[in-house]
Parts: C-alpha cells; structure tokens; sequence
C-alpha cells in the first residue's frame, strides 16, 4: 500500500439524510477520559468480568436465554488467535496466516487478536473475557502490523489475502480490528468479493481523531461498516474517529485486554474501536443465530434500525461520530425492533448486492436470498485456506419482552443530555496496518 493510491469513493447515502443533524451537536473538549494514553495496569484474570461494564447495561443476560450466537461464524482478522487461553478452548476452528512469516493462525504474536476473539465469543471460563456472543465460533485470520513488518520479512497482500480467504470460508461475518491509511485497489476487490459472497464485514474505524483524523481501510470502503467507540455514558469517545465512514457505533471504553503475547494477564485500558468492532461484531452474531434464514443484508438493516439515538434524532440522519447509533442487540432480539426488509439491498450502499436480482449483470435467475455462509466455499491456496466445517466440527486443539428502561442502561440512547460529546485527546497509532486498540 503507497500514500499515492487513489482514495475510495464515499459510501452512497443509506437513508434519505446521510450525515449532519447529529454532527451539529457535538461538544469538543467536553471532558476527559481517565486512562487514555496512561500505562496499562495487570489486573486479574478473575476480576476482568467485572470490567466488562456493557455486559450489564445490554442486560446480556436476558438476550442470551433466547440467542448467543449458536451457529454463527466470525472470522477474525488480527494478530492471531491464541485458541489455549480459559475463555477460547472449543471456540477457535481452522484459521489461515497470511503474514508470509512461520507460524500459524493460531500463533498470536502480540494478544489484540486473541483479545477480540474473547470479546466476540468467549465462555468465560476461568475467569477470563466473557463474550457477547458466546455460542459464535472464530476463525482466525492472521495478518502483520507495523511492528510485525519493521522486524520480519512479510506478505505485502496480508490483509487482502485474509479478507479472501474470510469471504471463501464459513464465516458469516468478518470482523476486522486493523487498518490502514491507504487505499489499496487490491484489498478493495477483496472487500467486493466478501460482499458477493454474502458477508457482512465489520471494521475499526480509528483511533486518531485529534491526530489528523484520516479515513482508514478498510473501515471507509462503501462496503464495509465503519465502527466508532462509546464509553459507558453512550458519548463518543475522545480518540474515536469521525466522519463519513462512520455507520455504527459500540461500546469501545475501558474493556480490559491482553497485556501481551504471554498471555499472563489482562490489562486495564480503553479497547478502542478495535473493542467496540468485536462488539459490534457479536451483536450482529447475535442477530443472525436468532435469524439464520436471513441474509447479510438483513441482519445489518435490523442493526441499523435497532440502534441507539438521542430521541430527537431526525429518521434518516447519521451521525459522523455514531453514524446509525450504538448497537442494541437486545431492543430486536427481546422487543423486536427493526425490520429485515429487502435480502439482496444493502443498506449502507441502497444497491442491491452482487449476484442478487436487479444487481448490474446479474440475471433474475441468479440471484439467492438464502442467508449468506450457509454452505463452505473453502478451496485451495490464501482464498479457500480458512476451512472450517459444520457446527459439529472440531475446534482447533489447545493442550421475553423488555422493558424501555434497558435501553437507557447503557446511556445507549447516547445519555440524559442526548449529546453526542467529542472529547478532547488521543492514542496511539501505527504507521501502516495501524492498531485501533
């Protein structure tokens, strides 16, 4: 990827406004979150539980006595998946490396993948990460980041090779925690292949808001849906990145992580948008193993329409910092809210998706709304390398209705204020396959 490839054209408007209302209300400099750019600190592994504050406020419990994900398969696109940690034993199938280094999916060299991977479908088991999708399987996708490449020789295509072979394997949805500040055309068409085949392909989109702010790939590709940070009041947080990219929003602020590739300890700190995607993730995993006779695209609209907004948020508007509004998972799967409508129309784009009927260069006889990753198209080399079989396939081996007051839990209807704040601050971030941790 070179700074000198042509930037992406920005997604199609989804509804009838397609940014600005919610924009117009955001407060810069509000206030400041604890622990952004402070040291991590270990912290037990049986007190991490208790951190994961989201859990509560989406009532997790309630949703997960009618979906945890059973059925679903996320690919997860990261540094790795460690399949031994408590929490992932039995969670983890047969994934693909496409570093073009030695070792395998399973080898995470850094903790951030295996840490997303517990946050989409970890049992909690010993103490550790306890998912949002439990009942979800992983398959491992591992690609480099910039620490990565500056020390070994690797696989220029990584993220493109992994993104094929995520759209090749049984994985429904693509979860993808790192990204870049360039355009790629190749990683591009890898994206369009996942959408053909039926995927819904969730990204981060940054977490360099004060730090020139640049759109990041793939969360800015029209195809893929862009995922802010919240903390826990529902307003955006500090670090997340803004603009027209931005299509969700997920809990992202103070959610423990793995301190290293050790694996010893968790630490405390904010899991950024790379968090709030594997949330985001889960809880369309979630969704779907209520659904499984819907498509993609259905799964995404009733995300969208579920969503937490301030209350006098037009229809149609999308916010540059929430975009449709953070994730309620449970305002559908326990009240039934949103619609699935149209299998083959994608709701971020209002085109209908490769191969489906009315699509450019698809025959009305072409076209399928069976729900996507259904079947393997696993085949040979990086595109068909994630195999992964049925539900009952081994895992790879390692030694009622509700009330409206669950909606405000979380502030997920962005807090009393129903104020989007823009805090003032920053992280971190890397120079190519930039870290949104």
């Amino acid at each position: 990827m070179t700074a000198g490839m042509s930037q992406a054209r920005k997604r199609g408007a989804p509804h009838v406004m397609r940014r600005g209302l919610l924009c117009a209300m955001a407060v810069v400099g509000a206030c400041t979150l604890g622990v952004v750019g402070m040291a991590p600190a270990a912290i037990a592994a049986d007190g991490v539980q208790a951190k994961q504050w989201y859990l509560n406020a989406m009532d997790a419990e309630e949703i997960w006595k009618s979906a945890t994900g059973e059925g679903i398969k996320v690919a997860v696109i990261d540094t790795g998946v460690n399949p031994s940690t408590p929490s992932l034993k039995g969670q983890v199938l047969k994934g693909f490396d496409a570093t073009g280094t030695d070792g395998e999916a399973t080898d995470d060299y850094d903790g951030h993948g295996t840490t997303m991977a517990e946050l989409i479908a970890g049992t909690g088991n010993g103490g550790g990460l306890r998912g949002l999708a439990p009942g979800a399987k992983i398959i491992p996708m591992r690609i480099t980041d910039t620490e990565l490449q500056n020390t070994k020789p690797v696989n220029a295509q990584d993220s493109e090779d992994a993104i094929r072979a995520a759209a090749d394997s049984d994985a429904q949805i693509i979860s993808m925690s790192l990204g870049s500040d360039f355009v790629s055309p190749e990683e591009k068409e890898a994206v369009e292949y996942a959408e053909s085949k039926g995927k819904l392909f969730f990204a981060a989109v940054g977490n360099k808001a004060k730090e020139g702010n640049k759109k990041q790939y793939p969360a800015s590709y029209r195809q893929v849906i862009g995922v802010a940070a919240t903390d826990s009041e529902g307003q955006v947080a500090d670090y997340s990145q803004h603009g027209d990219f931005v299509d969700i929003a997920a809990p992202g602020n103070d959610i423990p992580h793995w301190c290293d590739e050790k694996f010893k300890s968790y630490c405390d700190g904010n899991g950024g948008t790379s968090a709030a995607t594997a949330i985001a993730s889960a809880s369309a995993a979630l969704i779907w193993s209520a659904n499984p006779e819907w498509t993609a695209n259905q799964v995404l609209r009733v995300m969208l329409e579920s969503a937490g907004r301030s209350e006098d948020a037009k229809p149609g508007s999308v916010s540059d910092y929430i975009g449709h509004g953070i994730v309620r998972p449970g305002a559908h799967i326990n009240r039934g809210v949103g619609k699935p409508g149209d299998p083959n129309l994608n709701p971020l784009t209002n085109e209908r998706t490769p191969g489906s009927p009315g699509a450019p260069g698809a025959s009305e006889s072409s076209a399928s709304s069976a729900p996507s990753g259904s079947a393997s198209e696993s085949g040979d080399g990086a595109s068909g390398a994630a195999e992964a079989g049925a539900d009952g396939d081994k895992a790879v081996a390692a030694g009622a209705s509700k009330s409206t007051e669950d909606d405000s839990q979380l502030g997920l209807i962005l807090g009393g204020a129903a104020v989007v704040v823009v805090l003032a601050g920053g992280a971190f971030f890397f120079l190519r396959k930039r870290r949104t941790a």
